[in-house]
């Protein structure tokens, strides 16, 4: 998307990211900053829409994976339902709030979404708590990153869980293969020792992994969350 203030500029824009793109759409300038900031929000309220759903699902005593295989199963219209987890991809979340400020904080809908996503990790805790004795139980978090196969920790919701898990059980360890961080320790270490493991980021080399104690993948992709 082009948005540019003449026809000039347009044109030369259009000739360099034809190097890139096979197709390129005019707009004014207002319109390609609105279409990249309502892609975001758009991404950012859909894993929003997932959390909230995952929370009630588990809340109940449900499956929320099974749930959304099950209605994505030979249903176009639910192709788009995105996957519970960790949302904290920093475009995502700064255009949702670029966007709101853009519309004079009018932008609820945005504004809910922030509060579902950055909220989660707490969320995740209190279930938690009510199913075991935190307390008592050193707890391990797999992936640090905001993303798979990633060393980009920005905004990473597991830091975040991490900073509340500090407060709620005996020990917290956590574990990256990608980002650099000297707190970090092994996944071996991490899996000997903790008594419950968190999945923060699903990274492909959790997936070979045998694991004794309770998993907690929100995501679902390592595997289904095991209690």
């Amino acid at each position: 998307m082009i948005g540019a203030v003449n026809e000039r500029s347009a044109r030369r824009a259009a000739e360099l990211f034809g190097v890139i793109s096979p197709k390129v759409t005019f707009l004014k300038p207002v319109e390609a900053e609105l279409g990249k900031l309502f892609c975001n929000a758009y991404r950012y309220i859909n894993f929003a829409i997932a959390n909230q759903f995952y929370a009630i699902a588990e809340k109940h005593g449900a499956d929320f994976h099974r749930i959304r295989e099950a209605v994505r199963e030979d249903y176009p219209r639910m192709a788009s339902f995105a996957r519970a987890g960790y949302t904290a991809r920093p475009c995502l979340l700064k255009d949702t709030m670029q966007l709101r400020a853009f519309d004079h904080n009018s932008f609820v809908m945005g504004e809910s979404a922030r509060m579902i996503n950055e909220g989660f990790p707490a969320t995740i805790v209190q279930q938690l708590k009510r199913a075991y004795p935190l307390r008592e139980m050193t707890v391990g978090i797999l992936g640090m990153a905001f993303k798979p196969e990633s060393d980009d920790s920005r905004d990473s919701l597991s830091y975040k869980i991490r900073k509340i898990l500090t407060v709620e059980c005996q020990r917290v360890l956590c574990s990256d293969p990608y980002v650099s961080d000297e707190n970090l320790i092994t996944e071996e270490e991490v899996v000997e020792q903790a008594d419950l493991i968190i999945i923060g980021t699903p990274h492909d080399a959790y997936r070979e992994l045998e694991f004794r104690q309770p998993v907690i993948d929100v995501t679902g992709e390592i595997g289904r969350t095991q209690q």
